[in-house]
This record gives structure tokens, C-alpha cells and sequence, in this order.
């Protein structure tokens, strides 16, 4: 990729030619598995590059190997990788050293994993600051530290340097790290998926940041996602991956606006649109009789905690209706209380006050032993399939289970059941016998639907069931979905961030704030005549796949 115009004469800040990634084990022909192959491209100085695809496509392999992360861990690299013209792969590591957070920095994908829990967050910058600042006193590495901070939109940013990781919320977390990646000012920024599973609102104050950001200190970006709407108005240059392998590479505009590739071409068919509906909507196909009395009907519902002697009320009167055959889509910032009513409805959680009513039934009044035989009929998939399935059980026996728990099979039935289930949401019958760790992603998302499938249930809350998946894998997913709506008659409550996916797939939608439902009605009504402020700055920061259009809404927001 060439520099921009007045840029020829000066030397690419990323050099990438050849570069091939091995990890050990089986899986081809020369003893191992190869993750990237045969990978080209280059960065000019102040420019962003966008690596996009898959799961497995290579993107983060390819990330770790610009800054030679894959040293020591037995992964065979070749090729030629030159960061701010150091030989990153041949360099000794007193050089190594110096580049990682000096003259290349990284934010990685989970803040979490990435921040360590025992120490305040203003410690930890300021640890990396001493580290290529050998010289700085731990007075100034704290005033640096908070610098950062601040510069990266923290409020009151010399009290929060104090906090420790879990007293921030996602948004902050990952603002820290990227307040810890510009702390000793690099040349070049390395994104690996920085927003994912972060609300709209969110991921749009992180994206401008970091276009704020390389605007004012001249900066390379490289933002690795499997989003194509992230990298529309972030990037300059869009490289797309597949299997290891470049299918693709251009300027952004002209990559998503005439692809090339079929491969390109079949992730923007994928990537839901805010702006349209997909047609036919997979979800949506079952009508509701408006005169059928609903399914499931909720009113006044509040929910509070008590930590540390203080009362939280994470959510306030919130009222519903989910008639038979519908989906309703709940849709909010992080932090609104979109789960937690979702775990009030099926009796997860117990309201604090308000009533649950499935057909006609007040749950709340129910026994454990009354409220047994309608658990079947209200099932819930949720977020992460790694938390909620068992590690130590295959994924037959954990779909099994709802099945035995009902009693109506002997042994040889239950497993004939479940294996039709697997069938059902498309996974091989023969993996029965398989356990989490050896599925994908989306592979695991289909095992929890079909564990909640097994006791046949009339009402599916699914809460953020795609919300880390890429765009084909998502599609898939909210395709069966609509498939075992129509075959089964199911009615679904679907709990998402993402307003695209929710528009694609909901009848209604109700949009929620601070524990309350700020807006409710039909899904096409809402989204394009919105008439609460926070439902038209939710659909405001939603990521448009045209960059033209992704820079007016940026430079609004910047103006707002």
C-alpha cells in the first residue's frame, strides 16, 4: 500500500513481506498448523491500516508478530517483518524490548485479562513509562501516567488513576489500555479487536478516539476486527484475510464499495444493516394474532442489589408484553438492565417488586414444585457458551440433561434426542462425544440453543448471542434462530447492543436506559422515527459500512 501524496520519500513505517506463521501440532502436511501464509503489506507513517476477517483468518497471529510475540512459544515464523525499519524478527531482545511499548504499542482485545487486578491502573501505566524511561522518578512516571489519562477522555483522571481495574467499567478499561499503549508516545498503535462486545455508544468513543488521536501525534494504526463497519471510517487501507492469506487489499472505500473478492463480498452480505431490513427477515416470518392475550406479560418490574451496605436499583418499572409467535428485541448501553430482566422473565432472578405472568400465571406466586413443569417451556441462551457450558462434560451430556431432568426417555431415548438436537442446530451427531474446548465460537453458541431447545420451551430469551461472534458466523446463528422460530412456533425475547442485529431479527423493540424502558414499538417505527433523544444517539453511533458517511457522523459527534 503506497503513503499518501507529499509522503513518497519517506521509508514505510511497518515492512511485512512474506511473512509465514506455524504453530505446532497436527493439521498439515510439514507437522503443524499454518496460521498465516505467505502475508505482504506495508504502513506508511501516520497512515491506518485495517486487518479484517474471520475467526481464524490469522488477524491476531498476524498482530503478535509485528512486535515478534510469537517468540518462545514454539510457533515457527519466516519471513521478513520490519517495524520502524528494526529487523523485528532477527532483533536481540534488549531491541525487542525497546520496541514493544516504545516504538510499537498494542491494545489487546480484553482489558480484563490484560490489567492486572491488584494494582491501581495509574500504577501499571506509569510501570510501563519507567520501563522505557529508565531514568524517570516515580513523581513524574504518575504525572505521565495521569496525562494519559486524561488523554484519553478519563474523567478526573488524577483520583481514577487510584482505582483498580474492576472499578471501571468495560469502556474505561479499555480506554486505560489504550492511555497505557500512548503513554511513552509510539510511532505505530496496534488494535486487535478493541471494541468487540463494547454498546455502540461505547465503541464509537473508542474508535474516534483513536482517529482523534492519530490525527493529533501522527501515528500508524493497525485495527485488526472482524467488523467491517468498525474499519469503514477508521481506517485508510483495508486488508482482508482468509485462511492465513491476503484474498484482498485497497483503499477502504473502494474495497467495501466495490469489492473485488467473493470472499469480501460475502462478509458485507453478512454484516446487518441498521439502515434496511434483510429480506426475507429470518426472525420475523410468525405473526402474532393481535387479539391472542400474550405469553408472557410483565409489569412493574424493579430489581435491586445491596453490596457493601449500599442499595443499587439496576432496574425501575419496567413493563412488557411478548405475544405468542413474537420477538421482541431489548436493546441498551451496557449497564441498563437489559439482562437483568431477562433473568427476571424466565426466574433466574427474583423481582425486588412487579409481577411475571406466563400465560395467565403469576410466577412470583408459584412454589418451586408448581414452577418446575413451566421451566421447560422458559429457556434462556446466554452471552458466553465457554461460562455456561461444562468443561468436564461433552457437549451431548450437557444437551442431555435438560432431557434426563424431565424424565420421559430411558438412557438409549435421551441420547437419540439429543443427538437429533445437535442435528437440528447443525452440528454433526457424531460429536457427542466432543467437549467445548474442541468447538469454534459459533459451534458453541449452536450447543447452548440446542441444550435450551431440549425441554421444548414456548418462550427463548437470548441475551447477547452473537455479540462476539464475526459477521458470518452471527448471520448463521440468527438464521437458525429464525428457522426454529418458524418450524417451532417459538417466541423469543432477543437482548443485544447491537441495533443492527436486533432490527434484522425483532417484531417490536423496547429500548432501555438506566433501568427503565425509555422507548416501545414497532421495530421498522423506532429505528426510523425515533423519538427519544438516547434511541437517536444509540442509532447515531452505529458503524456504516460507507466512509464518506462513517466521517460526517464522526465529525457530528466531535461537534455534539
Amino acid at each position: 500500500m503506497d503513503a499518501t501524496p507529499g509522503r513518497a520519500a519517506t521509508a514505510p513505517l511497518v515492512e511485512v513481506d512474506g511473512l509465514a506463521v506455524t504453530f505446532p501440532g497436527a493439521g498439515s502436511g510439514d507437522g503443524g498448523v499454518r496460521a498465516v501464509d505467505g502475508l505482504s503489506f506495508t504502513l506508511a507513517p501516520g497512515r491506518a491500516l485495517g486487518i479484517v476477517g474471520e475467526s481464524g483468518s490469522g488477524k491476531s497471529t498476524v498482530a503478535a508478530a509485528l512486535l515478534d510475540l510469537h517468540r518462545g512459544t514454539g510457533a515457527r515464523v519466516a519471513g521478513t517483518v520490519r517495524v520502524g525499519g528494526l529487523d523485528v524478527l532477527a532483533a536481540p531482545e534488549p531491541q525487542l524490548r525497546r520496541l514493544r511499548g516504545g516504538t510499537a504499542a498494542m491494545v489487546f482485545q480484553d482489558p480484563l485479562s490484560s490489567l492486572d487486578p491488584y494494582y491501581a491502573v495509574g500504577d501499571q501505566i506509569a510501570e510501563v513509562y519507567r520501563v522505557h524511561r529508565p531514568d524517570a522518578s516515580r513523581r513524574e512516571a504518575r504525572a505521565r501516567a495521569v496525562a494519559a489519562l486524561d488523554r484519553v477522555g478519563i474523567a478526573d483522571a488524577a483520583r481514577r488513576a487510584r482505582s483498580r481495574p474492576h472499578e471501571f467499567s468495560g469502556g474505561m478499561r479499555q480506554r486505560a489500555l489504550i492511555a497505557m499503549a500512548l503513554v511513552c508516545e509510539p510511532r505505530l498503535v496496534i488494535a486487535d479487536e478493541p471494541t468487540t462486545a463494547l454498546d455502540v455508544t461505547v465503541q464509537a468513543q473508542i474508535l474516534d478516539l483513536l482517529h482523534e488521536l492519530r490525527e493529533g501525534t501522527g501515528m500508524g494504526l493497525i485495527l485488526v476486527t472482524h467488523d467491517l463497519g468498525v474499519v469503514a471510517g477508521s481506517v485508510d487501507e483495508v486488508l482482508v484475510m482468509r485462511a492465513g492469506r491476503a484474498v484482498e487489499q485497497g483503499p477502504v472505500g473502494e474495497v467495501l464499495s466495490a469489492p473485488a473478492a467473493g470472499y469480501t463480498q460475502q462478509l458485507l452480505a453478512a454484516v446487518p444493516r441498521v439502515d434496511a431490513v434483510r429480506e426475507p427477515r429470518p426472525a420475523a416470518a410468525v405473526r402474532a394474532a393481535p387479539d391472542e392475550p400474550p405469553l408472557l406479560e410483565a409489569s412493574g418490574l424493579r430489581r435491586e442489589f445491596v453490596r457493601r451496605g449500599a442499595r443499587t436499583r439496576a432496574v425501575e418499572d419496567v413493563s412488557l408484553t411478548v405475544r405468542p409467535g413474537e420477538t421482541l428485541g431489548l436493546v441498551g448501553e451496557s449497564g441498563s438492565g437489559k439482562t437483568t430482566v431477562g433473568r427476571m422473565l424466565v426466574r433466574l432472578l427474583g423481582p425486588t417488586a412487579g409481577t411475571v405472568r406466563y400465560r395467565g400465571r403469576d410466577l412470583g406466586a408459584l412454589g418451586e414444585r408448581a414452577l418446575r413443569p413451566l421451566r421447560g417451556e422458559l429457556q434462556m441462551v446466554f452471552q458466553d457458551p465457554v461460562s455456561s457450558l461444562n468443561p468436564r462434560r461433552s457437549i451431548g451430556e450437557s444437551v442431555a440433561d435438560p432431557l434426563r431432568a424431565a424424565g420421559e426417555l430411558d438412557d438409549a431415548g435421551v441420547v437419540r434426542r439429543a443427538k437429533e438436537l445437535l442435528e437440528r442446530v447443525g452440528l454433526d451427531p457424531a460429536w457427542y462425544h466432543r467437549y467445548p474446548h474442541e468447538f469454534s465460537g459459533g459451534q458453541r453458541q449452536r450447543v447452548g440453543i440446542a441444550r435450551a431447545l431440549a425441554p421444548s420451551p414456548r418462550l427463548l430469551v437470548c441475551d447477547e448471542p452473537v455479540s462476539a461472534l464475526d459477521v458470518t458466523t452471527q448471520a448463521q446463528v440468527l438464521d437458525l434462530l429464525g428457522e426454529l422460530r418458524r418450524e417451532l412456533g417459538l417466541s423469543m425475547i432477543f437482548i443485544a447492543h447491537d441495533l443492527a442485529v436486533v432490527r434484522a431479527v425483532s417484531d417490536r423493540v423496547a429500548v432501555m436506559r438506566a433501568g427503565r424502558i425509555v422507548e416501545e414499538g414497532p421495530v421498522d417505527t423506532v429505528y426510523e422515527r425515533p423519538e427519544h433523544p438516547y434511541t437517536k444517539g444509540l442509532l447515531a453511533a452505529v458503524p456504516v459500512l460507507d466512509p464518506r458517511v462513517a466521517g460526517d457522523m464522526r465529525r457530528v459527534r466531535s461537534a455534539a
